[in-house]
């Protein structure tokens, strides 16, 4: 049993939070082998009748059986058959008098809840009229009494009662054994799951529901039935994701030799959920967000983010539900693998090398723009953490996005084939148990005994126990009299909260040579190698494992251009004093891809960080620069990209787009942020005016892509277009033209497809056109009745570019229209994260009024849904950074959540690391 422990400390005179610890796991005191549970739905008083058969852990000192519980009411407890005494600790049902010895005994526990009250939806609650629940990480105990872990594993049969008329509809995991009618216009359906797993894993929806169902033969032959349930009036949304599981489950057999293993799987939308979606065994509960989705309500984003969950949330089935985790610590073990495959999937699906290089470039910004902050704030974590207070504050992008980056290490140290064998090994080992990080990376070690990362294993294991983001500093020097390029990499890692010294990483850097006058790549030579070992490639992986190591290349002829980390081969910083010239010469010649667009993402980076810091440049009486920033080299390269027929479209866009502001935030140690919006806006508003010529023939060549489909090479002309049309809408705002508003408005009305619409309103929006608030209305009127298209609107009022600070009383205004609602966590992610999260230039006011509305939100969200307030209470984690007055402001904003003396664990842990010395 987990022990608890008291925290370090505690912040304005709030009582020490309980901090759980890894280090002092132990097993189980008792096992579980069955449940049957036995539901009577009601919204005010469901009825829930759990039998159990359990026995003793022999292998755990005797200790009583104590059960986890939360908001329940307890009404009956039985041991075969017989009533016992029992105590209550807390929350949690304590029973001393049960059977010794090791044979198996029944337990029947009898309570009833309110899924109607429950806001916080976690366990069972109701949304528009249908039951739902979400039991991830710890919400089945506010179902019923239970070993709410996830090392305690067992058989699930259910049984659910309702009115037939309210909840035609009645699904749990596994396959439907039984069904029938029972009196008073009552029915039942029965569900046993084949497979055992953790009670996190449990779920059950009932209400009115229509399905689109497919048939399916897998590989060995096996017939399946796939069903993806939403609501009525929604059933024309869901070919998409049903096609995006189909492709799932061919996928995930082709790819890795994993089958469906149930006779049917099921997907269900709900547009109440904390997440985005849920991997139950065989029951998938999905935010309506990711399974929702037509040309004319969904966007190009909105088309891949379905696939990609979808596809995330299927691979569960094998990376999580037949191999779990024996403990929360463990989360990356499922997350970080199974985000992983989900990328991989994008990837193969993708087909292109271009359009596959596109989807890595778009998670690697994910990565850099949330993760690398999160490693260096407050709430720094290793990829297997040591101890937490609340668990959901750990379903991190560190669990996620850098665990992912974990796994892919190993898969390219040991090779595809090599990444497959070792998950064969995981899976004949560890089918059907509960196991740990350890585990998978010594089965990917043990099935490729001579790779990197066996001979580096115990080191490489130091991506799991060690947090923040290494940073790789390469210097190079060339020699003319031998021909050679000594290359000297060496890696070191900041302290982070509890951790003050860090050993050197495994890090492998994939790395080429460029010939800085013709961009030609150059064959990789080592000291020491024959010259046939070289000519074969001129891209390789040096394995850095020391804090510095010294690489010599040689038979070259003058100076390269080293191009280093292709492709993000590790999730480190890059440090190395490229010169303009040599970032032109990757921008321009670079077959790495990543590469390429990180070598005009740092000439933007570098041009943004040099103007932030010359005192000499003044913000004029409009917000704005007076002058120019961009160096013409810098703008002739953008030209060029733009009019390079090689390259796709998508690329072009990314390689168009400037760093964001919280991006550019993070590459400085004192952090003015009206001051970087400024740059920024300058920056683009200089690329909108001295390319417009170049935006207007991109806007012509891709405006046009025939008939919607998702596909990367037609939603990467859509991306370029609406780039294009953005910047000339900017540029014409500067200039007083009146044409191209004119036809972004024309667009928006006309527009077939949701992208295409969306795009247009942006521009306007973003421009600060007198044409945005008419077709802002216009939009409200033909998309009121469509929840996720709502969303979008609210959003992107909320995210608008500041003038003048009108944003915050628009924000104000949102939240008081009648679509908004706080207790629907997507309306109030819209509004509230847009604003605080996603638009820094309108949320650090000098005045501090943004600070103000954020604590004012966490504090109101916290009574209502703890886990979306702990989310949002993130937005001020990197507080130090900034500079006077907004500092002192950002502190007295989040002392003031901490004082609140009823704040959830989940809020109170976020707010007192944040304000933690």
């Amino acid at each position: 049993m987990l022990q608890l422990h008291k925290a370090d400390g505690s912040e304005d005179g709030a009582a020490p939070a309980i901090a759980i610890r890894r280090e002092d796991y132990t097993a189980p005191a008792y096992w579980i082998d069955s449940v049957e549970l036995t539901f009577d739905l009601d919204p005010n008083k469901t009825r829930v009748l759990n039998r159990m058969v359990l026995r003793r852990n022999p292998d755990v000192a005797a200790q009583p059986l104590k059960l986890d519980g939360d908001d329940l009411n307890l009404a009956r407890v039985l041991v075969n058959g017989q009533g016992t005494s029992f105590k209550m600790e807390g929350s949690r049902l304590v029973l001393e008098n049960l059977p010794e010895g090791s044979e198996p005994f029944a337990l029947e526990i009898f309570t009833t809840c309110c899924p109607a009250k429950n806001t916080q939806l976690m366990g069972l609650y109701v949304s528009q009229g249908t039951f739902f629940t979400q039991c991830e990480a710890e919400g089945f105990r506010r179902i019923t009494y239970f070993l709410d872990r996830p090392d305690v594993m067992a058989s699930y049969t259910v049984t659910l009662r309702a009115d037939k008329a309210q909840y035609p509809v009645l699904l749990s995991n596994g396959n439907l054994v039984d069904s029938g009618v029972l009196e008073d216009g009552r029915h039942f359906a029965k569900w046993v799951d084949p497979h055992k797993k953790p009670c996190y894993l449990f779920a059950l929806v009932a209400g009115k529901l229509v399905a689109r169902e497919q048939k399916i033969k897998s590989r060995s032959g096996t017939d399946h039935l796939l069903q993806v349930y939403v609501r009525p009036g929604d059933l024309g949304k869901t070919e998409h994701a049903m096609n995006s599981l189909m492709y799932s489950v061919a996928w995930d057999e082709a790819r890795f030799g994993l089958p469906l293993d149930l006779e049917r799987f099921m997907i269900v939308a709900t547009s109440d959920f904390n997440m985005g979606a849920m991997e139950n065994k065989g029951l998938n509960i999905f935010n309506t967000k990711y399974v929702l989705a037509s040309e004319a309500t969904a966007t190009d984003t909105d088309f891949a983010n379905i696939e990609s969950v979808v596809g995330h949330e299927y691979f569960h089935n094998w990376t999580g539900n037949r191999v779990t985790c024996r403990d929360w610590f463990q989360l990356s073990l499922k997350e970080g693998l199974t985000v992983f495959r989900d990328q991989e999937f994008s990837m193969d699906l993708a087909g292109s090398p271009s359009a596959r290089a596109v989807k890595r470039i778009e998670d690697v910004r994910v990565l850099r723009t949330a993760q690398f902050p999160e490693d260096a704030g407050p709430m720094a974590h290793p990829v297997r953490p040591d101890s937490y207070v609340e668990i959901n504050n750990f379903y991190t992008v560190t669990i996620y996005e850098k665990g992912a980056e974990v796994v892919r290490m190993q898969h390219n140290l040991v090779g595809r084939e090599g990444f497959a064998k070792g998950m064969k090994l995981y899976f004949e080992r560890h089918d059907g148990q509960a196991v740990t990080c350890d585990d998978f990376v010594q089965a990917i070690a043990d099935a490729n005994p001579a790779s990197p990362l066996t001979q580096h294993l115990a080191q490489f294991k130091r991506w799991y126990s060690q947090a923040g983001t290494p940073r790789v500093r390469a210097t190079g020097r060339y020699d003319a009299a031998t021909r050679c390029y000594a290359l000297t990499l060496s890696q070191s890692c900041a302290p982070t909260p509890g951790q003050s010294e860090k050993q050197p990483f495994v890090i492998p850097v994939e790395l080429g040579l460029i010939d800085a006058t013709t961009g030609a790549a150059l064959p990789l030579q080592l000291a020491g190698e024959g010259s046939e070992s070289a000519n074969a490639t001129t891209s390789r992986v040096i394995v850095l494992t020391e804090a510095s190591q010294t690489l010599t290349f040689t038979n070259l002829d003058a100076e390269p251009v080293p191009s280093l980390l292709r492709g993000f081969s590790a999730p480190a910083v890059l440090d190395i004093d490229y010169t303009d010239a040599q970032l032109l010469t990757l921008l321009a010649h670079d077959a790495d891809a990543f590469n390429r667009w990180e070598a005009g993402q740092r000439l933007a980076l570098r041009t943004a960080i040099n103007a932030i810091a010359d005192g000499a440049m003044g913000i004029g009486a409009s917000g704005q620069f007076d002058h120019q920033i961009l160096a013409a080299e810098f703008v002739d390269a953008m030209r060029s990209v733009l009019r390079n027929p090689a390259l796709d479209a998508a690329f072009k866009e990314l390689v168009l787009t400037l760093p964001s502001e919280t991006y550019i935030a993070e590459q400085l140690d004192v952090v003015d942020p009206q001051r970087i919006h400024a740059v920024r806006e300058a920056m683009r508003e200089q690329l909108a005016l001295s390319l417009q010529a170049d935006w207007e023939a991109a806007w012509e060549q891709n405006q046009d892509t025939g008939g919607y489909s998702p596909d990367p090479v037609s939603s990467g002309r859509r991306a370029l277009s609406g780039l294009a049309l953005h910047m000339l809408c900017i540029a014409a705002q500067k200039t007083g033209d009146v044409v191209w508003p004119g036809k972004a408005y024309q667009r928006f009305k006309v527009a077939t497809n949701m992208t295409d619409r969306f795009n247009a309103l942006t521009a306007l929006v973003a421009s600060g056109s007198e044409l945005a608030p008419p077709a802002l209305a216009r939009f409200h009127a033909l998309f009121k009745d469509e929840p996720l298209v709502i969303d979008k609107w609210f959003a992107l009022q909320a995210g608008a570019p500041d003038r003048g600070g009108n944003v915050l009383p628009a924000v104000r205004q949102l939240m008081a229209h009648p679509d908004f609602s706080l207790k629907n966590p997507n309306r109030a992610r819209s509004v509230i994260f847009s604003y605080c999260s996603a638009n820094p230039g309108a949320f650090h006011r000098s005045d501090a009024a943004g600070y103000v509305f954020w604590s004012d939100r966490v504090i109101e969200l916290d009574a209502i849904n703890p886990q979306v307030a702990a989310r949002l209470a993130r937005a001020l984690d990197r507080w130090k950074k900034l500079a006077a007055p907004w500092r002192s402001a950002a502190r007295e904003a989040i002392a003031r959540v901490a004082a609140k003396p009823d704040l959830s664990n989940d809020v109170r842990e976020v707010v007192t690391r944040a304000l933690a010395e």
